[in-house]
């Protein structure tokens, strides 16, 4: 049985090149992976091909992007275009993701002191959790939340630290933690008319715990943010999904059938039973 909810989608990021900045957009399409389009499309990796990300070094948090993209499954009209700025540097270097991708492994070989090059996967993606490859969903009553406990940090910066797809408003706080159930079972759900699983609640890096604009770190966030997330936990909770509280936000899985369907902002959300997986 399906019942209603409140909770509405809000805000669609994905983040074409993994690590890079996020781009926000209206509608993303599903891609034959299970992902959304052009989400973490492109990667950053080193000579032996290990990714290159904001895990391994702070010094990626230093480098702003910007993207026009448009793929309409015409060659003659199709763009991936990324800008790149540095802190210390105004001027913008532009590349495209089809046709330049040896110019811009040189200059990102540059920029970080040692051979990288870009590699590109348009099916999947290259996602941290590869059972839970599809889009991450949190509320911004959540993301509000953490504000309050790091009065320092604004909604922008927060939602810049978690990095997270999918945004739900009409619901409040940490309501997103039904999403997922026993380590056995998943949550059925629709937004729009795109189905979900949701797997489990996204356990979260050394990424959060450092300025996403310099790569600073914001002393004693991990401590800080683990405390007030276990005293916030709704009591309904499966508290057997958390081996710790260093979690946020739902990871999930989208059917591979549901292949070519969007989503778009204001599609509203409809939970289901728990199945088992």
């Amino acid at each position: 049985m399906t019942a209603n909810s409140k909770a509405t989608l809000t805000q669609i990021v994905i983040y074409p090149v993994k690590s890079l900045d996020g781009m926000v957009v209206d509608r993303s399409q599903i891609s034959a992976g299970g992902a959304l389009a052009f989400d973490r499309r492109w990667a950053i990796v080193d000579a032996v091909g290990k990714v290159v990300n904001a895990k391994r070094t702070a010094k990626i948090q230093q480098l702003r992007s910007r993207f026009d993209l448009i793929n309409t499954g015409s060659e003659s009209d199709c763009r991936s275009i990324i800008q790149l700025q540095t802190v210390d540097d105004v001027s913008t270097y532009t590349f495209c993701l089809i046709t330049e991708l040896t110019e811009l492994s040189r200059w990102l070989s540059q920029f970080f002191g040692f051979a990288v090059s870009i590699i590109e996967n348009p099916t999947t993606g290259f996602p941290d959790d590869l059972n839970a490859y599809s889009p991450t969903i949190v509320s911004t009553a959540t993301l509000e939340a953490i504000c309050e406990w790091f009065t320092d940090l604004d909604l922008a910066e927060v939602r810049r630290r978690f990095r997270t797809n999918l945004e739900l408003s009409g619901v409040p706080a940490f309501w997103e933690d039904r999403l997922f159930g026993a380590p056995d079972e998943v949550v059925d759900f629709q937004l729009g008319n795109v189905q979900f699983y949701g797997i489990n609640p996204c356990q979260r890096c050394i990424v959060p715990t450092r300025n996403s604009l310099s790569g600073a770190v914001t002393p004693k966030f991990q401590q800080i943010f683990t405390q007030q997330r276990q005293q916030t936990l709704p009591p309904e909770i499966n508290i057997a999904r958390f081996n710790h509280f260093y979690r946020l936000a739902v990871n999930t899985q989208i059917p591979l059938v549901e292949a070519g369907k969007f989503l778009n902002t204001g599609d509203r959300l409809m939970l289901s039973s728990v199945d088992d997986r």
